[in-house]
């Protein structure tokens, strides 16, 4: 088990059902992954929590989830030969150093006779099954969407029956014998939080029964996806991160909503379901263009002369811009371990447009702080925001965040919500404190610059800065 912490559609689980007479689940702990820069807080949680979920389930069939610790081929190699394991499946991920460790596994489990199989499983098409007429990857989102939807079209992948399957396999618990518990996040050095999200494979399927439930979310999630003060989301990244469901389910339960529905209903579904494909596209380009985990797709935008100020990192960080959506946004991811959507497309067009401050900063941060904190998606994200990936956006591109808080918070609900200080202003400055003239300030219990920042940056100025930064350094691509 890994990021595939769920009995039900887990493809790995199934096969490993199909192929043997008793299956015995594991999960590998790895102290040194844990304790590093590229895991924070609300992921470990997030995991953890979906672990105990597990195991708890587990355990009710009579069986245990082995947990593990420490060098995968040492612990895995053995376990397996500890309960005479002939054969260990897993289902792939396409995180370049996850592929450099399972080949390392893969050689030293065979090595001594023990067979291993992969699975596609996090991924509804995998990387090198939606290709180009020339059998080139796709670089471009919508012609990759189209293709993906034809295809799905023509050969849906249905859940598979992983739970059914196994549930008279499973060996018994006497057989495995005693196990370490559950960790803490604190055991390697996490702090906990009630406010951070928890995963189990029970609660997603009943928070996708909740979005998709007539009047749920999905309903309007066309228009509502966008509003950060509403609950117009499935809240399913973390789940999706963890494995606490499958992404089979996912598009088959959105499908089946579809049927008989309203053509409002089945144009949100859509829109959701685009949003699955996203992700499978983010999962492809990692894994046929390994070096964005690193480097700019694009190569000519590793020359932006990107800033080194480090003092308007932190005011970013600390939610002490001055804009009044990026600070609302970066309290949100601070104080939950999550963020709308949109507010992420935001607050990363800020880091990288307004304040010049390369993205991959932003990127390791959110990587730090977002219990859905996936490299695909992030980085991918991070870099459509900083028009340095596939697919990103013209380098001219650059919100807007006073117009972006007007339109999506218009009575600034949500600003109001994170930002206390901001609580009385008048909706006219709500998204522009700055703008208050001093007497509205006053009746406001808002000074800009003592109870609230005063901008950090002068967007007039910034744009001409980042124009001529993107200019400079894409000259040369665009001749």
């Amino acid at each position: 088990m890994r990021r595939d912490l769920r009995l039900r559609d887990n493809v790995a689980l199934a096969e490993a059902a199909r192929a043997s007479d008793e299956v015995a689940l594991a999960f590998v702990l790895d102290p040194a992954l844990l304790r590093s820069e590229r895991m924070g807080a609300p992921l470990v949680q997030a995991f953890f929590s979906a672990l105990a979920a597990l195991r708890a389930e587990v355990r009710e069939r009579g069986s245990d989830l082995v947990l593990l610790e420490g060098d995968f081929a040492e612990q895995l190699t053995a376990f397996a030969r500890r309960i005479g394991a002939g054969a260990i499946f897993y289902n792939e991920d396409y995180d370049p150093e996850a592929r450099l460790r399972d080949k390392r596994v893969r050689a030293a489990l065979e090595a001594v006779g023990i067979a291993v199989h992969a699975s596609l499983d996090h991924v509804y098409f995998g990387a090198d099954e939606v290709r180009t007429e020339s059998g080139a990857p796709y670089k471009v989102f919508t012609p990759y969407k189209r293709h993906w939807l034809d295809q799905h079209a023509l050969a849906p992948r249905l859940p598979v029956q992983s739970n059914r399957a196994s549930a008279q396999k499973l060996l018994a618990s006497a057989e495995i014998g005693a196990t370490r518990e559950v960790p803490t996040p604190e055991a390697y050095g996490h702090a906990s939080s009630t406010a951070f999200p928890m995963c189990g494979e029970a609660e997603a399927r009943a928070r996708l029964d909740r979005f998709l439930a007539l009047g749920g979310a999905s309903d309007g999630y066309a228009v509502q996806r966008d509003i950060p003060a509403l609950e117009g989301t499935s809240r399913l990244s973390p789940d999706l991160r963890a494995g606490t469901i499958g992404i089979r389910t996912c598009v088959a339960r959105a499908r089946a909503a579809m049927e008989g529905a309203s053509s409002q209903r089945r144009a949100s579904l859509d829109v959701w379901i685009t949003e699955l494909v996203w992700r499978d596209f983010y999962q492809q380009i990692l894994r046929n263009f390994p070096h964005v985990a690193r480097a700019p797709f694009v190569a000519e935008t590793a020359a932006i002369p990107w800033r080194d100020d480090e003092a308007a990192f932190a005011a970013w960080c600390e939610a002490r811009t001055g804009y009044p959506i990026v600070d609302a946004a970066m309290r949100q991811l601070n104080t939950t371990g999550w963020m709308h959507n949109r507010l992420r497309m935001i607050v990363a067009s800020f880091l990288t447009k307004d304040l010049l401050l390369n993205w991959q900063w932003g990127e390791r941060y959110f990587e730090r702080h977002l219990a859905d904190a996936d490299l695909a998606q992030n980085n991918g994200g991070w870099q459509w925001a900083a028009s340095t990936g596939t697919d990103a956006a013209p380098y001219f591109r650059i919100f807007n965040p006073v117009l972006q808080g007007q339109r999506f918070d218009p009575e600034g609900t949500f600003v109001r919500a994170m930002l206390p200080a901001l609580r009385s202003v008048p909706t006219k400055y709500v998204h522009a404190p700055w703008q208050m003239p001093p007497l509205v300030q006053r009746e406001a219990g808002c000074i800009v610059g003592e109870d609230y920042p005063a901008p950090i940056v002068d967007r007039a100025e910034t744009k001409a800065r980042v124009l001529a930064a993107f200019s400079a350094a894409l000259g040369r691509r665009e001749k």
